[in-house]
């Protein structure tokens, strides 16, 4: 997973710019952009990342990601079999910050949709209610023409910024405004979001790196924030919550399933990162 620079120049609107996907699986590429993304997901499932946030998504799920914060939506193992019967369907809105004109959100008519749109610095995920009310609308654009586009979407920012059912994912700034290094991480992601379920050493992933695992301690750490302990430990209980919920399986099983050989480890670990047991984590979804 190699964080890319995706380079929008060759779109036919370089302010706005609205795609609707029906593909076997979301883009596997960790990557970063000069424009706002508002990205909607009407049918699909996994692990979404967003600078430093490990978060589940499903049906529904919307998150607004500034320029430049390093973002990937990765399905679940089911979308990449070779028979690639799940489809994802998708719609990728991605605008400047003057795609109705130059210092319209100067404007204190859109102070709201201004201060949403700074925070979008650390990623933003709305809630169900939210995307439940916008689905019909966020579904029809991109059949609008490109004024029909951006008359909408102005009135879609504007919902979006008078809601107060949205999360804030990433804990700091992890905006990149360079590439430098980015082989070494993407490599290392791709082996954790592919084999959380083995037991993965700091060897192992040092070795990926190749660095010792002193220098791979601070160089990952600088570049997510989190320690590759936590950052794993994150991913595995973020996966495990998705089978409690998914499957009527034991909890033990789901321990073991996700990489954990210790059930004790696995609830402190679920408990830490979700607050709240396993079982209660059940019951309460």
């Amino acid at each position: 997973m190699k964080l890319v620079v995706k380079n929008t120049d060759t779109l036919v609107n370089k302010g706005l710019n609205i795609l609707k996907k029906e593909v076997p699986c979301l883009d596997a590429a960790w990557h970063y952009h000069s424009q706002f993304e508002l990205l909607y997901i009407s049918k699909s499932n996994g692990i979404r990342y967003v600078g430093d946030s490990v978060s589940n998504f499903s049906a529904g799920d919307l998150v607004l990601v500034g320029p430049y914060l390093p973002h990937l939506w990765r399905n679940d193992v089911s979308y990449y079999s070779g028979e690639k019967t799940n489809k994802v369907k998708t719609i990728v809105t991605k605008f400047n910050k003057d795609f109705i004109g130059e210092g319209t959100f100067d404007n204190p008519n859109f102070s709201k949709i201004s201060k949403m749109l700074e925070e979008s610095k650390y990623g933003i995920c709305f809630g169900n209610s939210v995307s439940k009310k916008l689905h019909d609308q966020i579904m029809k654009l991109a059949d609008l023409s490109i004024v029909e586009q951006s008359i909408k979407l102005l009135d879609i920012l504007h919902q979006l910024s008078i809601t107060e059912d949205k999360v804030i994912l990433s804990s700091s700034d992890m905006r990149q405004y360079t590439s430098e290094n980015s082989d070494k991480l993407d490599l290392v992601l791709k082996f954790i979001s592919d084999n959380y379920a083995s037991n993965i050493t700091l060897n192992d992933v040092a070795d990926i790196a190749c660095m010792t695992t002193n220098s791979f301690c601070r160089f990952f750490k600088k570049m997510t924030n989190k320690s590759f302990t936590q950052f794993l430990n994150e991913v595995r209980i973020r996966q495990a919550s998705r089978l409690l919920v998914q499957n009527d399986m034991p909890i033990s099983e789901a321990c073991y399933l996700v990489g954990y050989n210790s059930v004790t480890n696995f609830h402190k670990q679920f408990k830490q990162i979700m607050n709240c047991t396993p079982k209660c984590y059940r019951k309460t979804i």
